[in-house]
């Protein structure tokens, strides 16, 4: 025990000196005294290479490098990271919406992975891999059980463009091998775009990468096309992403010259970010969607939609992420993401919450607004500081909005938590719904009789029988108690997850947020917004 506090503390000395000597370093400077014999980077990397040829055990100095690294911008903000190169990697190849891949969505029932959708067109479909199929063996080795980890998942299937791989699939208890030649995948950051009724549109969007605004530009054509006169855009859960696309997107919204907000930091002059007078839908009605999860790019569209009293608002505060990061990469692919700047509204508020009590209480903010009571409550949100801090803006029509901790909505929508049980906890915790779904009503229904998913939606019901079986199904899997009031207050939220994941697995994301809309209060609100003057 004591050896290893000896290394902790061994550790934590090469942090310290790392930062004491960049303290050092900057202060000096700023005297304009020469630092040439303290330079921090020659001194760190003296320490290093004394550890690596004269420690008494062997130490990974990549590692500790990445300490001291993650050490330093922990005194900086939340949002300045360190991303080692596979992070780096995963997280451009998110924003920017492409991979190399096979093209498959995927679920990983009883151990095996199970293919729920095929990308049509993309190099599992030309191969001919069909939705239902479970894929056993990846290049002759065994895919099951522990190598089902996500990372191994990815890193099997994914590779080079043009590179090969051999998987083994079961398809009606019959095994048969499909060789499948990479390619690159393009993924939309747009959810779904489809019509709720004769003259509202529905879009969600799940982050704001490098090709939203075109993606969204194609979308918000079709549904203006099919008569489109008002939109719910649904930006919860979305966490961001890159803030030119954010500021494309709301310029769809925005008349020639309106200011969509402005930047500022240390070593960045000011700037503003104006709309054009290419927008395809200015004069509609617009509502936005937001919860704690809607950050940073998203809330750059809710605060300008918001502030130029453009878009009705609808639902929680959201999280409250208002700095931005530019990536700097190093030439073994690993970066930093350091903030840079500030953004304002065109109010003028900056709504990035507050991080002085350091990176632990920041985590935690959300878990606090929950203690308080604040998703039920909007007393509760008015009485945070972080919100009403004395500082009050106004919208251009005069309306009341405030500044730090986030954008919060014209209309407060409270969390539902009425279906959350013991009971609904245990079995989302071993995914059994997802593996009833697939693992036993898919292979019951191979030849579905339902053409559209309107007529699913209209149509399909997960009966009280068929609820039964659910609930053997659960004793069967590892669901020790199932108590009647328990299951009474879950059951309505469970039979619409099960029709929901069917609806996605016969017709993609159009029904399942079909399924999923017909009784969200936060759609039905929109709509009721949406509706012309009587």
């Amino acid at each position: 025990m004591n050896i290893i506090k000896s290394k902790s503390w061994f550790i934590v000395f090469i942090v310290a000196a790392l930062v004491v000597g960049v303290y050092l370093g900057l202060q000096f400077a700023n005297l304009g005294i020469s630092t040439l014999s303290l330079s921090p980077s020659k001194k760190v990397n003296k320490i290093l290479n004394l550890i690596q040829q004269n420690y008494v055990d062997k130490v990974a100095v990549d590692s500790l490098e990445d300490l001291a690294i993650n050490e330093i911008l922990a005194h900086l903000d939340p949002h300045s990271t360190y991303l080692p190169a596979i992070d780096a990697k995963n997280q451009n190849e998110n924003l920017e919406g492409n991979f190399d891949g096979i093209g498959i969505a995927y679920n990983v029932i009883n151990d095996t992975l199970f293919v729920i959708s095929v990308r049509k067109d993309g190099p599992s479909y030309k191969a001919g891999l069909l939705k239902g199929d479970r894929i056993v063996a990846v290049n002759g080795e065994i895919f099951s059980g522990k190598a089902l980890y996500t990372e191994n998942i990815t890193g099997k299937l994914k590779g080079k463009r043009g590179s090969k791989v051999l998987v083994t699939v079961i398809r009606n208890t019959k095994s048969q091998q499909i060789e499948i030649i990479r390619d690159r995948i393009f993924i939309s950051s747009i959810d779904v775009a489809i019509m709720l009724n004769a003259q509202t549109g529905f879009i969600k969007i799940s982050k704001f990468g490098a090709n939203t605004d075109e993606d969204f530009i194609t979308e918000l054509s079709k549904l203006l096309e099919a008569g489109m006169k008002g939109l719910i855009l649904d930006l919860r859960g979305n966490g961001g992403g890159y803030l030119n696309s954010a500021t494309a997107l709301a310029d769809q919204f925005l008349p020639d010259g309106k200011l969509i907000l402005y930047t500022q930091g240390l070593h960045e002059p000011k700037t503003d970010y104006f709309a054009t007078a290419d927008g395809l839908f200015e004069k509609g009605k617009i509502v936005v969607l937001i919860d704690e999860g809607t950050a940073s790019a998203s809330e750059i569209v809710a605060g300008a939609l918001q502030d130029l009293d453009r878009a009705t608002i609808i639902g929680r505060r959201s999280f409250g992420k208002g700095l931005v990061q530019e990536q700097f990469g190093f030439g073994d692919g690993s970066a930093i993401n350091l903030t840079i700047a500030r953004y304002y509204t065109p109010s003028g508020r900056s709504i990035q919450k507050s991080y002085k009590n350091g990176l632990a209480a920041y985590r935690e903010e959300l878990n606090r607004r929950y203690e308080h009571g604040e998703y039920y409550s909007l007393d509760s949100v008015l009485k945070d500081s972080a919100v009403n801090n004395g500082k009050v803006y106004k919208t251009t029509k005069g309306r009341t909005v405030y500044g730090g901790g986030g954008i919060m909505p014209d209309i407060f929508m409270s969390l539902d938590t009425s279906y959350l049980t013991v009971f609904f906890t245990d079995i989302s915790k071993y995914s059994l719904v997802q593996n009833y779904v697939y693992g036993t009503l898919v292979s019951q229904q191979n030849k579905i009789k339902y053409k559209t998913a309107d007529d699913f939606v209209k149509l399909y019901t997960f009966s009280q029988a068929d609820f039964a079986l659910f609930l053997t199904f659960c004793k069967k899997n590892k669901v020790k108690s199932i108590p009647k009031e328990e299951v009474a207050l879950s059951k309505s939220f469970i039979s619409k997850q099960v029709k929901a994941l069917l609806a996605r697995y016969y017709f993609g994301e159009e029904g399942y947020y079909k399924v999923f809309n017909q009784d969200d209060e936060f759609v039905i609100k929109a709509i009721q917004q949406l509706k012309p003057p009587a």
